[in-house]
C-alpha cells in the first residue's frame, strides 16, 4: 500500500462513520478472512496424558491495511476473543474508541454469524477481557 493511501486511510474511516451516523447506506467495507488452527501442547507423559493442551482458531480480518486478530478456543465453541490490530509487523492493542472501526463491526458480524455469540476484546488498560456491547456504537 502506497504512502499516499495510509494518508487517506483515516479519512476514509471518518467518512464511513459519517455516512452510517447519517443513516445513509455506507458503501460496504472491505474485508478478508483468514482462519488458521492451531494447538500449543506439552509432550504427553508416560500414561499419554499431557501438562497443558490448548486447541484454538486465530482469524485475521483485514481490510489491506489493518489486520485484526482474534482466537476462539476450540472448547468454547461460542466465544471468542478480539485480540489486538496488526499494521505491517507492528501490533498494538485495542482501545475502546476503536471497537466502533468498520472493520471491528465487520468482522464481529461475521463472528456473531458464525455462531460466536460471546465476544469479548483485550483491553489496553486493564489487560483482561472486556464483553463486546451487542450492540456496538457506530
Amino acid at each position: 500500500m502506497s504512502q499516499i493511501e495510509r494518508l487517506y486511510y483515516p479519512v476514509r474511516v471518518a467518512l464511513w462513520r459519517i455516512s452510517a451516523l447519517r443513516g445513509q447506506s455506507a458503501p460496504a467495507w472491505p474485508m478478508t478472512v483468514e482462519v488458521s488452527h492451531h494447538i500449543d501442547a506439552s509432550e504427553p507423559d508416560g500414561d499419554g496424558f499431557y501438562d497443558y493442551h490448548y486447541e484454538y482458531d486465530v482469524y485475521e480480518f483485514s481490510d489491506g491495511v489493518l489486520t485484526l486478530l482474534v482466537r476462539a478456543y476450540s472448547d468454547e465453541p461460542e466465544k471468542a476473543a478480539l485480540m489486538g490490530w496488526y499494521r505491517g509487523k507492528a501490533r498494538n492493542w485495542l482501545k475502546k474508541q476503536d471497537l466502533r472501526h468498520p472493520l471491528v463491526l465487520k468482522a464481529a458480524a461475521y463472528l456473531r454469524a458464525s455462531g460466536k455469540s460471546r465476544l469479548d476484546w483485550l483491553d489496553r488498560k486493564s489487560r483482561g477481557y472486556v464483553p463486546l456491547n451487542g450492540n456496538p456504537v457506530v
